[in-house]
């Protein structure tokens, strides 16, 4: 297993009062029912609710991640899906269910219990996980991409996105672990993400068929590497090889390589990715510039037009504070979940380690572009 440095230590990285006030104001957008909205009046989504949860765990803040875990176990549908976005105690969008969307629960799942250690609160999520991935595999085709939604009627949307796939690829893992975990063992979930991988890497037909190609967003670049599908020098090199395209120096990563706009929630995420690739030092700095975009209640705003010196959009959304916290923990290894987006692990399989799985034997995967 690759083992990586903290590139600094935690007052160099965020100011002294960074997780209390950053927990703070998702704890403040969140509603009494558990459901994290981007901010405040708007919708939220599956995967942006999850994102915000995992924020709270970071900070410790146990009982309101786990009431927000707990909301959206209770709108899962009985396929194992949710609709594409809530507002009010209702859904607001049900013109569709995304694979990435659904897939997602499991990554939070795992990584609330690798914060917690609650063994009690990954068996009762279990049932949860397991519906929502077999939802999204059962959208898998045979070339082992994974159709990016169903529309209202389940009929799915057929084509695939490079950063919803890697998403996913992430989100196997974890269910994977889980399933473990718990002495299950799900080949058909191990199979899939062989498969996805492998579609990821070397089937660049299989996405963007229908639509124009979504490489002008930055995700697509380094999504790929924050989620495992490719680490070491392959990790690197594709980093490398779009670093101009997208980073502003000073600023950090812009959303899309056309506009002059740079996010923080992608800057945070390529922070990771960076880790991920052994580049340390480049994820420390970076992270550290993006907390001049902290308002006074802690929340941090979406994204900069630098063309113009102007916030935009004039939103500080809670999944964009989640994604701080994470890039936070995964540089100064605040929590026991700290490596989960920058090293893939995999627990030994049940079926054949006679020694059990609660010891957490932990296999770096291998393969001739890892």
């Amino acid at each position: 297993m690759t083992e990586f440095a903290v590139p600094a230590k935690p007052a160099e990285l965020f100011p002294a009062d960074f997780l209390h006030r950053s927990a703070g104001y998702i704890l403040s957008q969140q509603q009494a029912d558990g459901c994290i909205p981007w901010f405040r009046g708007g919708h939220a989504d599956p995967w942006d609710h999850v994102e915000a949860a995992m924020g709270l765990s970071v900070a410790g803040e146990y009982a309101a991640a786990e009431k927000a875990y707990a909301w959206l176990a209770e709108r899962q549908l009985t396929d194992g899906s949710w609709w594409a976005a809530y507002k009010d105690g209702g859904i607001h969008n049900r013109e569709r269910r995304e694979s990435n969307f659904v897939a997602y629960i499991a990554t939070g799942v795992w990584h609330h219990y690798l914060v917690t250690g609650d063994k009690n609160f990954l068996r009762a999520y279990w049932p949860t996980v397991e519906r929502a991935l077999e939802f999204v595999l059962d959208l898998q085709t045979e070339h082992g991409d994974i159709h990016w939604a169903v529309d209202t009627d389940g009929r799915p949307e057929e084509d695939a996105l490079i950063t919803g796939c890697s998403s996913i690829y992430k989100s196997l893992e974890c269910g994977i672990n889980i399933a473990r975990s718990l002495g299950c063992g799900r080949p058909r979930w191990e199979g899939g993400r062989e498969k996805l991988g492998e579609a990821l890497r070397t089937k660049p037909q299989r996405f963007d068929r229908t639509w124009e190609s979504k490489a002008r967003f930055s995700m697509d670049w380094f999504y790929p590497v924050l989620a495992g599908v490719f680490s070491g020098a392959a990790a690197r090199t594709r980093l490398q090889g779009k670093w101009d395209e997208f980073v502003v120096a000073g600023l950090g990563c812009r959303c899309v390589n056309d506009e002059p706009w740079v996010t923080v929630a992608e800057s945070c995420e390529l922070t990771m990715a960076l880790l991920a690739a052994g580049e340390a030092g480049r994820a420390a700095k970076l992270y550290r510039g993006l907390h001049r975009w902290r308002d006074g209640d802690g929340g941090y705003w979406t994204g900069y037009v630098y063309r113009d010196s102007a916030i935009w959009p004039e939103e500080k959304t809670t999944w964009t504070v989640g994604a701080m916290l994470l890039a936070a923990d995964a540089l100064a290894g605040l929590t026991p979940a700290s490596g989960l987006f920058t090293s893939v692990k995999l627990l030994s399989d049940p079926t054949q380690d006679t020694e059990g799985v609660d010891g957490l034997h932990q296999l770096e995967l291998g393969g001739s572009q890892r």
